[in-house]
């Protein structure tokens, strides 16, 4: 949770710098708490979805898609209904049927891996799904991107032996920093436990909560990472490692989570079988990397005052054609960048140059690109940085270069 209210006001405020910089939309038609995404919102989205994969795809993760409704049964069984029914959006079929809306995605996930059975020798099975979930907020309760009643998860689970939860959550480990580290984030470390003061508000026995919260804190030491306790701040069916992280603001959010799950796959008896032909009980892993998309561009919007890195802008350079007689080449220019897979525009305005220059400045594009008579002539470009100022007089190819090392080293 933030060390300040959500609702104070911000100077770098999320919701005033999606407007200007044109990412989401909120209609009364559509609903509070239910965000609209524009074409440079949806960019962001899927940019930071990708690299959350491209991180995945190294320790073999397997992408899975689930409906987006189900039956109340999946939830009784899982101990959502009890826990979470007044959260859970509820449809009734014209056959009178009651459906749910999904406000989370674990119970799925365990009904791809129970439809066949799984040999030790298969696991771990790692599962990712980046999908929407649903939830019922209060409208009291809403703001901005911070808290909606759609929110995008880009959910995992892992299917594993005991013995093997260790290295999976070092491997979750290595994937949350190197993409907390891509934006200067700092991490701290919360164990968070159950309460046995409070035993009714989680699943499960005692012996498996310790089992569990013992396993957690060998993890953390084979890391050599120190942690702070969080009695109570478990999961309802585990323990796990809360990744703290603190904003330019100074605000420390709650980012990345991995938990450790020994009460669903008993639930929905999912096993494997074993070395000696039995059915052996597993264990489920959830990690979530990002935790919400929504969540996670209201932090780094207001962390970033909107200048995104090169590699996730929008827009990553613009092009400036001081005249119309500058045009031809501007065009011929912009192409050539948009070739080489760099995002680029071109504004042809009929304003001053001055306030094109403003205009690309309070977009926050990091490269500017103009162009007059000098340029064209030398087949060239002045280049300049949103924050370093000019990089004088460039060739085309050079900038090229330039831009792309930004884009691969993700600075």
């Amino acid at each position: 949770m933030p060390t300040l209210d959500p609702s104070e006001e911000v100077s770098n405020d999320h919701k005033r710098l999606g407007r200007e910089l044109d990412l989401f939309v909120f209609s009364d038609l559509v609903g509070s708490g239910l965000p609209l995404w524009t074409p440079k919102g949806t960019l962001l989205r899927n940019l930071l979805d990708d690299f959350v994969w491209e991180l995945r795809k190294k320790y073999n993760y397997q992408q899975v898609e689930i409906p987006h409704i189900t039956k109340k049964d999946l939830y009784e069984i899982s101990g959502h209904w009890d826990k979470f029914k007044d959260d859970i959006f509820k449809i009734t079929t014209r056959e009178g049927h009651e459906l749910a809306m999904k406000p989370m995605n674990c119970p799925h996930h365990t009904q791809i891996y129970a439809r066949k059975p799984v040999s030790y020798r298969e696991l771990p099975v790692r599962y990712a799904n980046t999908t929407m979930c649903y939830r019922d907020e209060q409208t009291g309760e809403l703001n901005g991107l911070s808290r909606t009643r759609s929110i995008t998860q880009d959910d995992a689970h892992v299917f594993c032996r005991e013995p093997q939860v260790k290295e999976e959550f070092l491997k979750i480990w290595d994937i949350i920093e190197t993409f907390y580290k891509t934006f200067g984030f700092a991490l701290e470390i919360r164990l968070s436990s159950h309460d046995p003061e409070h035993p009714e508000k989680f699943l499960g026995d005692k012996e498996k909560w310790k089992r569990a919260e013992d396993i957690l804190r060998d993890v953390t030491k084979e890391k050599g990472t120190q942690t702070f306790d969080g009695v109570g701040e478990a999961a309802f069916y585990g323990p796990k490692l809360d990744f703290m992280a603190k904003d330019s603001l100074g605000r420390e959010w709650q980012v990345a989570t991995i938990q450790l799950d020994m009460n669903m796959p008993e639930r929905f008896d999912l096993t494997c079988i074993n070395e000696k032909g039995e059915k052996e009980r597993i264990v489920m892993i959830h990690a979530a990397i990002m935790g919400s998309i929504e969540r996670f561009l209201s932090i780094i919007i207001e962390h970033l005052n909107g200048a995104f890195p090169v590699w996730l802008a929008p827009v990553q350079v613009i092009v400036l054609p001081i005249g119309e007689k500058h045009h031809d080449y501007a065009r011929e220019v912009t192409e050539l960048l948009k070739k080489n897979a760099l995002r680029a525009e071109l504004n042809q305005d009929n304003e001053s140059l001055g306030k094109r220059i403003r205009n690309a400045k309070v977009q926050k594009i990091p490269y500017l690109m103009v162009i007059g008579d000098k340029e064209v002539e030398a087949k060239t470009v002045s280049l300049e940085h949103r924050s370093e100022g000019s990089l004088g007089v460039q060739t085309i190819e050079r900038c090229i270069e330039i831009l792309t090392a930004a884009v691969s080293s993700k600075k």
